[in-house]
């Protein structure tokens, strides 16, 4: 790999952690070793990582304490959970909190390693295909400038407003499910947020009411589907 991923591991049994941090930087990754999730929250605060490589229990913070504390700075960065519990609902608790993985140990470093490798290459994959730029029927959605544009008419969108079109724009005439958009765009699927996220949905038929092509409608239990003409 041309430039090193970063790479935080928290593990509070020594041995395993400079195991796991020697091998892994063996592979090309800068992988950086914290003993409790303290410390561990407070270098993810400071630097730039590329993937979080957490064990669940670890003493003054644990794992899935940390995970939420990431998640409140960084709604993307992906997530393993290491870790002996291998009960059902521990597993079920990691995922719902918002792991990408979850392996139980023991494990093997070979194992490790291939699912951070799959892990990073879906995170690329799923950057790549992000666009920057729409086009919804009449309209044009510049998603980094926020702003969305009707003939001569320009308005400047909110950061949520944006977020939320841009989710729709992605899954245009597809099924765009509510507890996905509540975790990506507002980190927690509570019932304030779902109002909240209800509202957008009310701003942003109201911007698209120029064209009467489009349509954002309520698919009930399941979320919102933008229908727009296909282009050309």
């Amino acid at each position: 790999m041309d430039e090193k991923l970063r790479i935080l591991l928290c593990e509070d049994d020594e041995n395993l952690g400079m195991l796991l941090r020697e091998y892994l930087q063996a592979k090309g990754y800068d992988a950086e070793l914290y003993p409790d999730g303290e410390a561990g929250l407070k270098a993810f605060i400071k630097s730039k990582y590329d993937l979080c490589v957490l064990d669940v229990m670890m003493p003054k913070k644990d794992g899935f304490t940390l995970a939420q504390d990431i998640r409140q700075t960084n709604a993307e960065v992906p997530i393993i959970f290491l870790s002996a519990k291998t009960l059902k609902e521990d597993i079920l608790e990691g995922f719902k909190i918002g792991a990408d993985d979850y392996i139980t140990k023991p494990f093997s470093m070979e194992e490790l390693t291939f699912r951070i490798e799959a892990i990073l290459r879906r995170v690329r994959g799923k950057r790549n295909k992000e666009s920057t730029m729409y086009k919804i029927g009449r309209f044009t959605f510049d998603t980094q400038k926020q702003i969305l544009s009707i003939d001569d008419k320009q308005t400047k969108l909110t950061t949520k407003e944006s977020e939320l079109l841009g989710l729709l724009c992605a899954h245009a005439n597809e099924i765009l499910q509510r507890d996905y958009a509540l975790k990506t765009i507002w980190i927690d699927d509570n019932y304030f947020n779902a109002r909240s996220m209800d509202v957008y949905i009310t701003k942003l038929r109201k911007h698209l009411k120029e064209d009467s092509s489009i349509e954002i409608i309520n698919i009930h239990g399941k979320g919102y589907k933008l229908i727009a003409p296909e282009e050309a």
